[in-house]
């Protein structure tokens, strides 16, 4: 799916190095499995902490595996800045203030990481 969106953008005839490019599409495939079972040995690793008595069901469990996964992949576009700012207002909860704080970043500049956190978002959800 990868190489068929590349190819809206540039046309495969171009590639000059076709064994390199390649690789690097193999390595990406790669990073992005990795990933994925990283964010699922950590889902399944905070599972094993909670009461049996509020264990989910093996569908719901799929369903939100599915979106823990498309949610790690909407950061990962972002710079890893403005991603630490997102997940801390969103997660943890906290204000811009705070975040600045913690960050030691003005305000202003969480704001504009939070706007350009929320515009990944939007773009995302509106390209699927």
């Amino acid at each position: 799916m990868r190489i068929w969106a590349s190819a809206k953008a540039q046309a495969l005839e171009d590639i000059r190095e076709p064994r390199a490019y390649l690789r690097t599409v193999a390595q990406r495939l790669m990073v992005n499995h990795l990933e994925r079972l990283s964010v699922e040995r950590a889902y399944l690793a905070s599972l094993q902490h909670l009461p049996e008595e509020t264990a989910l069901s093996p569908e719901a469990r799929a369903i939100l595996l599915e979106t823990l996964i498309e949610l790690d992949a909407l950061l990962a576009g972002l710079p890893p800045k403005i991603r630490t700012a997102f997940l801390l207002s969103q997660l943890d909860g906290l204000t811009y203030e705070e975040i600045a704080t913690r960050m030691h970043l003005s305000v202003r500049t969480v704001t504009r990481y939070m706007a350009q956190g929320f515009r990944q978002c939007l773009s995302i959800m509106l390209d699927s």
